[in-house]
């Protein structure tokens, strides 16, 4: 008896999985002025730029790029939170619309984030492996956000 409720609740389990396959997240990034974007404001070198990418831009900017597992639920919903959590802290593309002080205040944030090995999330890089970060690479991030904070 105890076997037959437990391979209906695994049936029950499997179908409620499918069925949760149809409700997707939404997938695409909203328009934005480029102008606006910190990399346009504060010229990045070419490596700087593609640590920018790497390590932030997926979840600190409307330049998110969607991986294949994205469309498996309940993972897809999961990597939507930390998305829209991560844009509302701090969001590169709109980098041009806040004022001279909450872009120092971000600065700072940044610096701190990522001297405490915050940021990026561990649970990012774990798929991410281009994002983390050697030590020369977080100085290499570091001294850009500390120069653009002069």
């Amino acid at each position: 008896m105890k076997k037959k409720w437990i391979k209906r609740g695994l049936w029950g389990f499997l179908a409620l999985l499918l069925v949760a396959q149809f409700f997707q997240i939404q997938k695409e990034n909203p328009t934005f002025d480029e102008q606006a974007d910190l990399m346009a404001i504060h010229q990045p070198t070419a490596k700087q730029k593609a640590l920018l990418e790497a390590a932030c831009y997926d979840c600190h900017s409307y330049k998110t790029v969607y991986p294949w597992y994205t469309y498996v639920v309940p993972v897809g919903q999961w990597i939507n939170n930390h998305i829209k959590h991560g844009r509302k802290h701090l969001n590169f593309s709109v980098w041009g619309s806040y004022e001279a002080k909450k872009q120092a205040h971000k600065l700072e944030e940044c610096v701190e984030e990522m001297e405490k090995g915050k940021m990026p999330l561990k649970s990012y890089t774990w798929t991410h492996g281009d994002a983390k970060l050697s030590a020369e690479d977080q100085a290499e991030l570091l001294a850009y956000f500390k120069q653009i904070a002069k």
